[in-house]
C-alpha cells in the first residue's frame, strides 16, 4: 500500500504545484455531452411545466365560467310566437333570485353563430333555428338550477335550461388527469437526469481515477473530493438547465405572440378555446425558473453522493488490495 502511494506522489505533487488545474477537466467531451443531455431534459421538463400550467389555468377558466352563465334554448314549434318566447323566459329568469341578467340572442349574433356551417346570408324565419338566451348568475349567490329550469319550462315548453356542467365536467376531468400525466412526465425526466449524472460522475471518477486515489490515501478528505466533483457539475447543471430552459420559455413566448397576433384565424381561434392566450404566465414562468434551480442543486447533489459512495468503496477495497 505504502508502495503505491509512494509511486503516485510526483503525480500529487505537480497537482499540488498547479493547484489551478482542477480535479475533474472542464471542458472534456463527456462534460460536453452531460451539458447537452442536461439541457435537452430541462427543455422537454419545462415544456411540461408550461403544459400543465397552461391545461390547469384553462380548467380554471372553464370552471369560473360555469359559474358565471347558462344558456335557455328553445326549440322552435308550429304556432309558435318565437319573440313572445324569449321575452317570457327573460321574465321568468330575471324574477328568480341569484339572476343577474337575461339576454336574448338577436338575429345577428345567432346568424354568426351558425355561419361557420350553414354559411353567410342566413334568413333566420326560413329555418327552424332554435333561439339562445344568455343569463348572467351571481357566483356568490347561484339560484337554484332545478327550480328555474322548471319554472322555464312552465312558462314555454319548448324551451329547455343548459347549465353545461355535463360536459365541461368532463373536460375538466380530462384537464386534471393531463395535469397528474404531466407531474409523472416530470417526474420521470428528473429521474433520467439524476441517473445520467450518476453515469457521468462515475465515468468522471473513473477517468481520474489515479488522481482521486492518491488524494484519498495521502490524507484528503472525501468532503474535498466530493466538493470538487460537486462544484463541477452544479456549474454544468445550471449552464444546461438555463440553456434547456431558455429555450422553452423562448417557445412559449413566441407562440403566445403569434396566437396573439392571429387571432382572426381559425387555427388560433381553436387554440385560443382551448388553452386561452396560450400564455402560461407568471406561475408557469416561475415554475421554470424553479426547475432550473433544481435540476442545478439535484445534479451537484446527485454527483457528490455518487463520489462519497465511490471514495467509500475504495476504502473497502484498499485492504484487500493491500
Amino acid at each position: 500500500m505504502i508502495d503505491r502511494v509512494l509511486s503516485r506522489l510526483p503525480a500529487l505533487a505537480r497537482s499540488a504545484g498547479a493547484r489551478a488545474a482542477p480535479i475533474v477537466p472542464p471542458g472534456n467531451v463527456a462534460g460536453r455531452a452531460l451539458l447537452t443531455v442536461i439541457a435537452i431534459m430541462t427543455f422537454l421538463a419545462s415544456l411540461t411545466v408550461g403544459a400543465v400550467t397552461l391545461v390547469s389555468d384553462t380548467a380554471a377558466q372553464w370552471q369560473s365560467q360555469i359559474a358565471r352563465e347558462v344558456t335557455v334554448q328553445i326549440r322552435p314549434d308550429e304556432g309558435l310566437d318565437m319573440g313572445a318566447a324569449l321575452s317570457r323566459v327573460q321574465m321568468v329568469a330575471l324574477s328568480t333570485h341569484g339572476i343577474l341578467s337575461a339576454e336574448a340572442m338577436d338575429d345577428a349574433a345567432t346568424s354568426r353563430l351558425l355561419e361557420p356551417w350553414l354559411g353567410e346570408g342566413l334568413k333566420l324565419d326560413d329555418l327552424p333555428v332554435p333561439r339562445l338566451v344568455i343569463i348572467a348568475i351571481n357566483e356568490d349567490d347561484p339560484p337554484d338550477f332545478a327550480a328555474l329550469g322548471k319554472a322555464i319550462r312552465d312558462a314555454v315548453p319548448q324551451a329547455s335550461l343548459d347549465d353545461h356542467r355535463a360536459w365541461v365536467s368532463r373536460l375538466v376531468s380530462m384537464a386534471h388527469a393531463t395535469v397528474w400525466t404531466g407531474i409523472a412526465i416530470l417526474a420521470l425526466v428528473l429521474v433520467a437526469t439524476v441517473l445520467t449524472v450518476v453515469f457521468a460522475t462515475r465515468g468522471a471518477m473513473t477517468g481520474n481515477r489515479h488522481i482521486i486515489e492518491v488524494l484519498h490515501f495521502v490524507g484528503a478528505r472525501g468532503s474535498f473530493i466530493a466538493a470538487e466533483f460537486q462544484r463541477h457539475f452544479l456549474k454544468l447543471g445550471l449552464i444546461g438547465a438555463l440553456a434547456g430552459g431558455a429555450v422553452a420559455l423562448c417557445a412559449f413566448y413566441l407562440f403566445g405572440r403569434w396566437t396573439a397576433a392571429n387571432q382572426a384565424t381559425p387555427e388560433a381561434d381553436q387554440i385560443s378555446a382551448l388553452f386561452g392566450s396560450f400564455s402560461i404566465g407568471w406561475t408557469g414562468y416561475g415554475g421554470v425558473l424553479l426547475l432550473i434551480v433544481l435540476i442545478g442543486v439535484l445534479t451537484a447533489i446527485t454527483s457528490r453522493v455518487t463520489v462519497i459512495r465511490q471514495l467509500a468503496a475504495i476504502d473497502m477495497l484498499s485492504p484487500v488490495e493491500a
